[in-house]
């Protein structure tokens, strides 16, 4: 493990690979699962704002399960996280041509239509982050949906820190991410 600020950092950011493979797994990790999508309570207001703008790139199965707006519910572990639609897909899921899941806030975000992009938790996905009262965990989520993005990111030698570049500045900024580059030139790109 490496201790950046405050947060402890798994080895399996530097050490395993991987690149979303969106040909083979569909977008798995929008459709499988026992919950939705986790969400922080400031991105709950933060899509509550651009619902409207939102709906307007949504499936019809995914805004019936919102009428009356709630796009959120609080979950067996007692988290927030996006509703699904009949226990499948999260309600932000909309099917392209090639029935690939994409997301709908996404989807809005990339066409300027909002200033807000889907939510962190999906943005850093395979990386899940727990709060602990001294200090943040950051691990790597295995699953089974993920396979092709683990072969695709050993093919290519792509480290998960490395493909999450942008989510992870997102969350902690670009000298966070300069932080876990030089960790890795340092201990862990040597053993390749």
């Amino acid at each position: 493990m490496v201790e950046i600020e405050d947060k402890i950092i798994s080895d399996e950011l530097f050490e395993k690979k991987f690149v979303c493979d969106l040909q083979k797994c569909k977008g798995g990790c929008c459709v499988e699962g026992d919950s939705g999508a986790p969400l922080k309570s400031k991105e709950i207001k933060e899509i509550a704002t651009n619902l409207s703008i939102i709906k307007s790139e949504m499936s019809t199965k995914g805004l019936n399960a919102i009428k009356n707006n709630d796009f959120h519910y609080v979950d067996s572990d007692g988290d927030k996280v996006t509703k699904l639609v009949d226990g499948k897909e999260c309600v932000f899921v909309v099917f392209d041509k090639n029935n690939i899941a994409k997301c709908s806030i996404e989807s809005a975000y990339r066409k300027n239509k909002i200033n807000v992009n889907k939510p962190i938790s999906c943005h850093l996905y395979p990386v899940r982050v727990k709060k602990y009262d001294s200090f943040t965990a950051v691990n790597v989520d295995s699953w089974h949906v993920c396979k092709p993005a683990c072969e695709c990111g050993t093919e290519l030698n792509v480290p998960v820190f490395k493909f999450l570049k942008d989510a992870i500045v997102r969350s902690w900024g670009l000298d966070f991410f300069h932080h876990l580059d030089s960790v890795y030139n340092e201990f862990f790109n040597k053993k390749n």
